[in-house]
């Protein structure tokens, strides 16, 4: 009744909210809206409409905006974390799909799919600061720690290209297999890990060497899973770069990587088609969303043991943790 409540009003008023500190987002593709849990308890406390197909979700480091790639609507919307109204829009090229902040909050790098393209945006003034030509059919994006080089991955041109974040030019490409999906780093900056859907692997990209090299590729392998169905997307790095997670797309699994050998430890069943996932701000749990099944699998990270299964809405996609 509350979910259906806060689809019908729109809004809620902040008082009868609880605190957004430690909140999931979860992005639901087809459903058209965003899903809120609370993760102390794992209940699903909200749902509320996001625009045309929700896909990237990220929140500010203060925690006090919740963006959101409305792909369809060709922007980016703006929420209150506690609220859950619409504060404004930002700016976006054609079908916005992931997106990363500056460490500062400002700006906002976007993906954008059809126009191959990343966009920044300030969040403040909400102009255009630049549009930067990359390759076809943008996707990943991430942001070094020291916040000086920014990467977006292209799925057909099979590329990781490196844009300077103050002059906005590609400085650097590393080609990877086959449609790139997702990169991050680790905490330090010395290591990027690029997930290819199709090729099947993850790039392991050593940022210490000059210019930046790949230094392994991480194949996976599940008994009685095909191979074809081992489609690596969106990775999770714990702070001390000890354990690098990995969705495995329609195998349903999520690899475990040791961060030292970049050995994969184990697998992890989670629901259908895992796309995404995030940390609570402890790091004591994963979420990964499961398009396919509807639902989240919340992971226990010291037990390396999936804990439970949330029901959300129509496709889940992105998600995002609100910081303590």
């Amino acid at each position: 009744m509350f979910r259906a409540a806060l689809l019908a009003a729109g809004s809620v008023a902040a008082a009868t909210l609880p605190a957004a500190a430690g909140n999931v987002f979860v992005t639901n593709e087809k459903g058209n809206t965003v899903s809120v849990l609370d993760s102390a308890t794992w209940e699903v406390i909200a749902e509320f409409p996001a625009g045309n197909r929700p896909r990237g979700i990220t929140i500010a480091p203060d925690g006090s905006e919740l963006y959101v790639c409305a792909s369809d609507d060709d922007l980016v919307r703006v929420f209150d974390p506690r609220t859950f109204e619409e504060m404004h829009t930002l700016p976006s090229g054609p079908d916005p799909e992931l997106f990363v902040l500056h460490p500062s909050g400002n700006p906002l790098y976007i993906a954008n799919e059809d126009d191959n393209l990343v966009t920044v945006v300030d969040t403040e003034t909400h102009a255009v600061l630049a549009e930067v030509p990359v390759g076809v059919e943008p996707e990943g994006m991430a942001i070094s720690p020291d916040a000086r080089v920014v990467i977006n991955t292209s799925e057909t041109t099979n590329m990781a290209h490196f844009i300077d974040a103050e002059t906005y030019e590609i400085v650097h490409n590393v080609l990877v297999d086959q449609r790139p999906r997702f990169a991050a780093f680790t905490e330090d900056g010395t290591k990027l890990y690029v997930s290819a859907e199709i090729g099947g692997t993850v790039s392991v990209i050593d940022m210490t060497a000059e210019p930046p090299a790949i230094v392994r590729k991480i194949d996976f392998e599940v008994p009685g899973v095909l191979p074809e169905w081992l489609q690596p997307v969106g990775i999770a790095i714990t702070s001390d770069a000890a354990r690098v997670f990995v969705a495995l797309g329609p195998a349903n699994r999520v690899a475990v990587i040791d961060g030292a050998t970049d050995e994969v430890l184990d697998y992890l069943l989670v629901g259908q088609r895992v796309w995404q996932m995030a940390f609570t701000p402890d790091q004591s749990h994963l979420i990964t969303t499961n398009g396919n099944s509807n639902d989240v699998s919340i992971i226990d990270v010291a037990a390396l043991e999936v804990i439970r299964s949330v029901q959300v809405g129509q496709q889940p996609w992105g998600v995002a943790v609100a910081p303590d």
